[in-house]
């Protein structure tokens, strides 16, 4: 896949509400793969600092926390997240 990241997608979203990638104060919240079902545990979180990164981590198998405004926070498994990246631009020769 090329091209930047410009958001990340829940497919199914819950109704009535846009839900977003949860942003704390040391980044996007992930869940690590091989903690199983200790994933969703506060102390295992992974962070990354940007949309780029959390995409790389998600195509690993890691699943990532997403929100709405007056709705808690979910743990959303890869294949249910669309990633929408720019459209890459081949170099001119």
């Amino acid at each position: 896949m090329s091209g930047h990241v410009l958001r990340i997608e829940r497919i199914s979203p819950r109704k009535g509400v846009v839900e977003e990638p949860e942003f704390t104060t040391k980044g996007y919240r992930l869940g690590d793969p091989a903690l199983g079902r200790h994933k969703h545990h506060a102390e295992h979180a992974v962070h990354a600092r940007d949309l780029d990164e959390v995409a790389a981590l998600i195509g690993k198998g890691f699943s990532l926390w997403m929100g709405a405004k007056g709705k808690r926070a979910s743990l959303i498994a890869p294949r249910s997240l669309r990633i929408v990246r720019s459209e890459a631009v081949a170099p001119r020769q």
